[in-house]
């Protein structure tokens, strides 16, 4: 196995035992040898199993705001851009189904440290979006008689819940579902008084 690709492996390694078996009950030697490698070769790129759980959101949440940034700087209408970001960040949790399920579970295991860089991630994420959200309520597209924190929990915690009933195997694809959530947030956003 290529160097390059160790990291890579561990962490697919890692996502389908925690997932089986959860991050408490996984070892590191189970991991090692469901990823083929050594326990020296994984110790190269990841110094614990609390380093590989904090990975693996990571890499997803990189992307998932790396996408909204992109999102935002295009520019556009507030209406349409919301409606990019929400679709994306669906789409791509349902891509990393299995992280975001995994993480979702053991999130409360990550050490302390690890938790507020979450924390901290979390919020310039969420603050990017508030920012959005509130850009639309000043232009008079989306309602205001309900606090903006309930109008961002209401679109956050159903997509924590995708890993609840969302299959691949479903007769509906990722697409298909992130376009109909994506409607329904932005019915329930829309202020009476818009056009």
């Amino acid at each position: 196995m290529k160097d390059v690709n160790v990291a890579d492996e561990v962490l697919r390694s890692a996502v389908a035992l925690f997932a089986a078996q959860g991050y408490a009950n996984t070892s590191v030697q189970q991991i090692v040898e469901a990823a083929g490698v050594t326990k020296g070769a994984m110790y190269h790129y990841f110094e614990s199993k609390d380093d590989l759980l904090f990975a693996i959101y990571d890499r997803m949440l990189t992307l998932q705001q790396s996408h909204l940034d992109e999102i935002i700087a295009r520019g556009g209408g507030t209406v349409d851009t919301v409606q990019a970001a929400c679709e994306d960040v669906i789409a791509t949790s349902i891509d990393f189904l299995p992280e975001g399920t995994v993480f979702f579970r053991s999130l409360h295991m990550l050490s302390a440290p690890r938790q507020q860089e979450v924390t901290r991630r979390r919020r310039v994420y969420n603050d990017a979006f508030s920012a959005l959200i509130e850009q639309g309520q000043a232009e008079g597209a989306f309602r205001t008689d309900i606090p903006r924190p309930v109008l961002i929990a209401h679109f956050f915690s159903d997509l924590h819940y995708l890993s609840h009933w969302f299959s691949p195997e479903g007769p509906e694809g990722r697409d298909v579902v992130a376009a109909q959530l994506t409607e329904l947030y932005l019915t329930s956003l829309r202020s009476p008084d818009a056009d």
